[in-house]
């Protein structure tokens, strides 16, 4: 099955035409040394291996930070196959669309020298063509994002077959027609954050000053946003959905709290989960009634005029 990413080529792009040019997209995450001997399948494994790695060339790095950051490292090296489509801005507004055509490799001294080499396709995307649901998720914060729920709405660009539906996958979501409006949910939580009740005792996980919680890619799936206790004692998978949510969301979120649990948090944190919505169902609070460590939140929105 042909999986679809969101690739940044460097910060802001700034890489954008190098990497177009040469055909290449990479990472960095200050690993100097080639990986092509430490290459394991296993997420967890290329993590365990790593991490003592990414620390030591930042000291100041939190444990959850590293294991992020070696999760998209390994999603760049590994996680991407052969053959899977990436999406890359170029900062002036379009989408290179690319297919995948080498497996990893390492350039001594050169920009991200982490890279995997691609084809780039004659088509281009301009984001204003995007449905408002694929503009926002390709938008999302961090290197790399998983954006394979979007694989019908990509094709039809690719092939000159595209529509104004709206496309979407997603079997948590009862109204599919509200699932343009679930990414302006999530960035309106993440920039407001500080002043939500969530924010009182979490922020979102950053890495140097940049947030990688938000859209975080997993084996399972992207997840909306994830969050950590400022004791660090708890991590937070936060699943947002707009409109009302039905209870398929429940297992989503376990899913992803048993990765985070395995692959990403220590042994002696605690992994929490939290679902929000505009509204809840029976179904979901007998599900949730027998779960621990999972909370429910609704969110209300209110709209005011004010005359002049």
């Amino acid at each position: 099955m042909t999986s679809y990413y969101r690739i940044m080529l460097g910060r802001k792009s700034s890489l954008a035409k190098e990497c177009y040019e040469d055909k290449w997209f990479g990472g960095h995450w200050d690993f100097k040394d080639s990986l092509e001997n430490n290459l394991p399948e296993s997420r967890k494994e290329f993590i365990s291996i790593h991490k003592p790695t990414y620390l030591k060339n930042n000291p100041e790095a939190k444990n959850v930070t590293a294991g992020l950051a070696c999760g998209m490292l390994y999603t760049i090296c590994k996680g991407i196959k052969k053959n899977d489509i990436v999406l890359c801005p170029d900062g002036e507004g379009r989408y290179w669309i690319g297919k995948v055509i080498s497996d990893y490799y390492f350039v001594q001294g050169g920009n991200m020298p982490h890279r995997r080499s691609v084809e780039w396709y004659d088509k281009t995307i301009l984001r204003s063509e995007m449905s408002e649901s694929l503009r926002y998720s390709t938008g999302s914060i961090g290197t790399v994002a998983d954006i394979t729920k979007y694989a019908q709405e990509i094709e039809g660009f690719v092939s000159g077959s595209i529509t104004n539906n709206v496309f979407t996958t997603d079997e948590t979501i009862e109204d599919p027609s509200s699932f343009a409006l679930e990414k302006h949910l999530e960035d309106f939580l993440v920039k407001n954050w500080s002043s939500t009740l969530l924010g009182e005792n979490y922020n979102i996980v950053e890495e140097n000053g940049e947030l990688i919680g938000q859209q975080y890619s997993t084996d399972t799936g992207p997840i909306d946003i994830l969050a950590i206790s400022k004791d660090e004692k708890e991590i937070l998978v936060i699943e947002l959905k707009k409109g009302r949510a039905s209870d398929a969301v429940v297992g989503q979120v376990l899913r992803y709290m048993g990765f985070i649990s395995s692959e990403v948090a220590d042994s002696n944190q605690i992994v929490k989960g939290c679902i929000i919505a505009l509204e809840d169902d029976l179904r979901i609070r007998n599900a949730l009634s027998i779960i621990p460590n999972v909370d429910f939140y609704k969110y209300e929105v209110r709209f005011k005029l004010i005359k002049n």
